[in-house]
């Protein structure tokens, strides 16, 4: 999908949705928060949540005593939802409005996460681009926590195919020079009683970006 239908899409989503709603909606993000204290990031470390919109992550991430947060979404109106949920402690979050295959980001991260965005991209090329923004946004020794549809899982989700993934198909596509450090799976029960397959998994980079 390009880049304005994929905006358009997101919108009109989070224009009629709450965020409690959608089928991916978590009140406790429960295994992104232990992967993100298990990667050993200090609470000054800067961390990028890609695709986060009106996640409840960015508040929990707050209430542990992360200072450095920003927070990517495509959709404006995801942002808004969730900087009027925080309240005055959406001051405490950078917010990026951009799409990340083709954003530039200004400065770079000790950990990129996302739960959200990379099993959407079905087309190479877009995963390209995704990986090359990820290379060019992140430390040397980077920690990535990304989270996908696992095999087993829906085929669509909003409407749009999906990519399945599992640690090996993922690391093909990240390149060998991410090390896989953990994964876990999950089965997300939506709003609806639907049971969907996650797969979380959490790696580190190895050498200094080129």
């Amino acid at each position: 999908m390009n880049r304005d239908r994929t905006k358009k899409h997101w919108e009109e989503v989070w224009s009629q949705k709450q965020p409690e709603e959608t089928s991916w909606h978590q009140d406790q993000p429960t295994i992104s928060l232990a992967m993100i204290e298990e990667s050993g990031l200090l609470h000054s470390e800067s961390l990028i949540d890609v695709g986060g919109g009106a996640s409840p992550l960015t508040a929990r991430l707050i209430e542990a005593g992360h200072r450095d947060i920003t927070v990517l979404d495509v959709s404006g109106a995801a942002l808004r939802r969730a900087q009027k949920r925080l309240g005055p402690k959406a001051e405490k979050v950078e917010w990026i409005e951009a799409d990340v295959r083709a954003v530039e980001l200004s400065r770079t991260y000790a950990l990129w996460h996302d739960r959200a965005v990379f099993h959407f991209l079905t087309d190479p090329v877009d995963q390209a681009r995704y990986v090359r923004t990820l290379e060019c946004s992140v430390q040397p020794g980077a920690r990535l926590i990304i989270a996908t549809f696992a095999p087993g899982g829906p085929r669509k989700c909003s409407g749009l195919d999906i990519v399945q993934y599992d640690a090996r198909s993922l690391q093909v596509v990240l390149g060998d020079h991410w090390h896989l450090l953990e994964e876990q799976f999950e089965v997300h029960r939506t709003p609806a009683g639907q049971e969907q397959k996650f797969g979380f998994y959490r790696f580190e980079r190895q050498n200094a970006r080129n």
